[in-house]
């Protein structure tokens, strides 16, 4: 017997608002009955689990211990630069002279998140990220 991942809870200040920033960032709808004010909300991906984002009260204070890690279709560049103008925050780049590597930004309340190399990166050989 196993457990399957159903969704990645994530906390937040404003669900809907947030939800609807990671829809931007992932092409995928929010959930049908989800609006405004909605204390939870969900990005239904075209595969695996379901963002979950659950409103509470409290800040976010420190690092995230879990993340995304995003895999562009297009090159990483194009993407990191996509996602600041939709509203992401650049927090650190872990870029590497060979194209290797990954950038990290936040979502607009500070969740860091990673953006890899894209798929047209990658067609050197040089590895996953």
């Amino acid at each position: 017997m196993v457990s399957v991942v159903q969704n990645v809870a994530i906390d937040c200040a404003d669900a809907y608002e947030l939800a609807r920033f990671w829809s931007r960032v992932t092409g995928r709808p929010l959930h049908p009955e989800d609006g405004p004010g909605d204390r939870e909300t969900q990005v239904r991906l075209a595969e695996g689990p379901v963002l979950h984002f659950n409103q509470v009260p409290e800040p976010k204070s420190t690092k995230n211990r879990v993340h995304l890690c995003l895999r562009p279709e297009t090159s990483r560049e194009q993407e990191v630069e996509r996602l600041l103008g939709i509203g992401a925050t650049f927090v650190s780049d872990h870029r590497n002279p060979d194209g290797s590597g990954w950038a990290v930004l936040a979502d607009p309340e500070g969740n860091e998140f990673c953006v890899l190399r894209g798929e047209s990166d990658r067609s050197d050989g040089q590895g996953p990220a």
